[in-house]
């Protein structure tokens, strides 16, 4: 919805105020000159990023379409979670969750929280870890470091697309230099020409220019920026769980790992210590 509440301000202010002040759209019809900027644009996307990156353009483009899916009720359902979790453990020893980690698909506990199960990483990271417990790792510090890891590697994953994202918008404005320095050369075949002729040849080629930098700074980076602000709010997701893992491995008790899990999210998402216990309160007693 943002990148199309934003697409449509850029377009209106943009050729709105161009035609308000006298401007013929027409004149910026200039296909040719498209055609040099992006076919450009995406040839040096394909020669500079690996085939992993390109492989995952269709699902960078839906997140940014969609934007970041991490809303305040999916943190009360992620807390509520690994509440229920840390506390079946605490009752019934880890013995019990055995059954929710080894068929997390199946199980009654990550099912209760439709928005956690359907985040198939994030079922793998709980269950990673939560097994490593099962089969007698207790260190939290070499724990710790463990998630780190692996966090930031699925960070530098992330960053790829970031920088894929942001490559274009970087590159777009100097072959839009290209496309009017071609167009130049055109008209140069054409000096004879009238000054009429020579003047649209010339406006033709400085459209190369202006397009070259609307996409740039009107699109690609803000599509960067966008892609970026989703994977910040994916990464706080995480680290809750880091937190929360963290806390129940160093033996504090349920309700106190859940604290240490919600202080790691940032505050406009971040559900109050009433909401937590509310919400916590109302699940089923034989989750």
């Amino acid at each position: 919805m943002r990148l199309i509440v934003g697409s449509i301000i850029v377009f209106a202010c943009v050729f709105g105020s161009y035609v308000a002040m006298g401007g013929h759209l027409e004149v910026l019809w200039q296909p040719f000159e498209f055609v040099i900027i992006l076919g450009a644009a995406i040839g040096a996307f394909i020669i500079g990023n690996p085939a992993p990156v390109l492989k995952a353009v269709p699902g960078m483009l839906g997140t940014i379409l969609k934007g970041s899916k991490y809303k305040q009720e999916c943190y009360v359902e992620l807390l509520g979670m690994q509440y229920s979790l840390y506390k079946l453990v605490k009752q019934k020893g880890l013995l019990a969750a055995e059954q929710h980690i080894e068929n997390p698909s199946e199980s009654t506990l990550f099912n209760a929280f439709p928005t956690f199960a359907a985040n198939h990483h994030a079922v793998e990271f709980v269950c990673d870890y939560m097994r490593m417990l099962t089969l007698g790792a207790n260190n939290v510090h070499e724990i710790d470091a463990l998630m780190d890891e692996e966090l930031e590697t699925h960070h530098q994953e992330q960053e790829r697309l970031i920088s894929a994202m942001q490559s274009l918008a970087d590159g777009t404005p100097a072959l839009g230099i290209v496309a009017a320095v071609l167009g130049v050369i055109k008209t140069m075949g054409a000096i004879k020409e009238p000054p009429e002729v020579l003047g649209h040849l010339i406006g033709g080629a400085l459209v190369g220019t202006f397009f070259g930098v609307f996409v740039a700074y009107g699109f690609f980076a803000p599509m960067a920026a966008s892609l970026k602000s989703t994977f910040d709010a994916e990464a706080k997701y995480y680290l809750s769980l880091k937190a929360g893992l963290l806390a129940h491995i160093s033996g504090q008790p349920p309700v106190m790992a859940v604290e240490f899990a919600r202080k790691a999210l940032m505050s406009e998402v971040r559900p109050t210590f009433s909401e937590v216990e509310a919400a916590t309160a109302a699940l089923p007693a034989n989750i």
